[in-house]
């Protein structure tokens, strides 16, 4: 066993890397085989060991390029395959540079290498080496979800993390960390786990000495788990309550890029709405783009059916306005927005999309690189918004702050719409882009953490799946579905949303006051890890347990 890395051929070492990397897929929805995040990580890391720099790399690319085109593959369901295979491609291919790095520089850091093969010296590390060094390929790994969360306008999509969306008790750590602490934790005992398996593998008479290499983050995992459970605690509920109709009208694309089809459209949206509101909700919702162009005839029989049922409403649509720039030059803005209607049919609040997507609503460079606009299947551009936007009710009085398409996956820009009297947070959004596939329930499961970091309920209204809701917790309580266990198609869901008592004030979770303190933290340590020159110790294991 103990040449047994060194004896694996460099092509089969990628082989490993791919099925490790594919593993890493299938713990995320809708496989959802939670469990493989804890261990898929190191098994990423340990394809790696005794290779040079260069080759660690190319492994972790490897890996990751085989986790993201299994992870993202609905992005093949666009309704434009040029586009559609050129992005799958061009994304996957981008998102495999983080694992990549991230294998590079955990064994960059490794604290044993005189030899400069980590396969002939890892048994001669101490406990507290391995320990430290597990630690820090945590660090790391949350540092890069960082930068993926930013960089390049950010593609905060599929942090580790989002895979434990079921294990209620555990992710109640993001209350404190976001859902990089998830993501700690995860790494950090997957990598322990590896270490473990390797000592093991190498030492099997040392099964004494093994289990202090996972002790650590299992105990972690343990305290996690229990604050979890006793934040989990039933409390009493609120007496104000909000009855909302969450409309799903499933409206393929390709309709949606059709004028001709702007009326039946209309119609149908308008058909599940009556049904709806024969159950009375206060509050009425169409999801993001539902809306086709409004001519008079259209409007009026919006507002009127508002006005006849004395509902507000809340919708998604296109807007625009018209600007003068700086020189004078009049143009008009195009945004994605949505509008708040009061029961008399009159329009009292709007908010704009701030985070726009990539090449679905606005094409980078286009002016110096026109070919990019047949990359796309949208004509022009949509203009970023200023700000969040609150949306408030009256009978029952409620304040709800909005949140469109995948800015439900942004954790730092979702707590800027959280206020104390803020009472739930609504996300409308347009799926129909991606079939029916895993990007409904990928972006759910997103969303439900910006329900634990905030300490508000989720409500989702989707065009075709998943629209439901989930309480403060991150439970999912209610979403649509019809017999035979299909989320995609058309169907309205009504729900019950606890509110504030009148004048409360909601207690800010930690992440509401601090942000990503945590994340921040683990960049910085990781710049360090960085800068710091690397150290070789000739003598690291002795005096180690597995050096005797």
């Amino acid at each position: 066993m103990r040449n047994f890395f060194s004896k694996v051929s460099r092509h089969s070492r990628f082989v490993f890397a791919v099925l490790a990397g594919l593993t890493l897929a299938v713990s995320f929805p809708r496989f959802s085989v939670s469990g493989f995040a804890w261990v898929a990580p190191g098994l990423i890391l340990f394809c790696g060991i005794g290779k040079t720099g260069r080759q660690k790399f190319w492994i972790g690319y490897v890996a990751g390029l085989a986790h993201f085109l299994l992870a993202l593959n609905w992005l093949l369901a666009i309704p434009f395959p040029a586009g559609a295979v050129a992005g799958w491609i061009a994304l996957s291919g981008y998102l495999a540079v983080y694992p990549a790095i991230w294998v590079w520089l955990c064994w960059r850091i490794f604290p044993n290498q005189n030899a400069g093969v980590e396969s002939e010296t890892f048994s001669g590390t101490t406990w507290r080496q391995r320990a430290r060094w597990s630690f820090s390929c945590a660090v790391i790994w949350v540092a890069l979800e960082m930068t993926m969360a930013r960089l390049f306008s950010g593609f905060p999509w599929n942090f580790l993390g989002i895979t434990q969306y079921k294990i209620t008790p555990l992710i109640q750590v993001a209350s404190f960390t976001g859902v990089y602490g998830v993501s700690f934790l995860l790494v950090w005992f997957a990598v322990a786990v590896c270490s473990t398996g390797l000592l093991l593998a190498r030492r099997p008479g040392s099964a004494r000495f093994w289990s202090a290499d996972i002790v650590l983050p299992a105990l972690a995992a343990a305290l996690a788990f229990a604050f979890g459970t006793t934040r989990l605690t039933p409390q009493p509920s609120g007496e104000r309550e909000l009855k909302v109709a969450l409309i799903q009208p499933s409206i393929p694309q390709t309709l949606i890029f059709d004028p001709t089809q702007d009326d039946a459209r209309f119609e149908k949206l308008i058909r599940l709405s009556k049904m709806a509101l024969e159950e009375k909700p206060d509050v009425l919702i169409w999801p993001e783009a539902s809306t086709p162009s409004l001519d008079l005839e259209k409007f009026t029989a919006l507002t009127n059916l508002i006005a006849s049922h004395q509902v507000w409403m809340i919708l998604g649509a296109d807007d625009a306005a018209r600007v003068v720039n700086s020189r004078g030059e009049r143009r008009t803005n195009y945004y994605n927005a949505s509008f708040l209607f009061s029961p008399e049919g009159v329009a009292v609040a709007t908010y704009r999309k701030q985070r726009l997507v990539i090449f679905g609503e606005y094409i980078p460079m286009v002016r110096w690189f026109p070919f990019m606009k047949w990359l796309t299947p949208i004509d022009g551009g949509f203009t970023a918004g200023d700000g969040p936007v609150p949306f408030r009710t009256e009978s029952p009085r409620a304040k709800i702050s909005v949140l469109i398409c995948f800015e439900d996956s942004f954790p730092q820009y979702a707590r800027e719409h959280v206020e104390t009297d803020t009472d739930f947070l609504l996300n409308l959004t347009n799926d129909g882009w991606f079939g029916e596939g895993s990007a409904q329930w990928q972006q759910a499961a997103n969303a439900l953490f910006r329900a634990v970091e905030s300490g508000l309920p989720m409500v989702r209204s989707t065009n075709n799946g998943l629209t439901c809701w989930a309480d403060k917790f991150g439970r999912l309580r209610k979403y649509l579905e019809n017999e035979s266990g299909d989320v995609y198609g058309p169907g309205f869901l009504v729900a019950t949303i606890p509110l504030l008592a009148e004048n409360e004030r909601r207690a800010p979770t930690f992440y509401r006051q601090h942000g990503d303190w945590f994340g921040w933290g683990c960049v910085a340590l990781s710049v360090g890890f960085v800068l710091l020159p690397r150290r070789k110790s000739p003598g690291a294991g002795v005096g180690g347990p597995l050096s005797k």
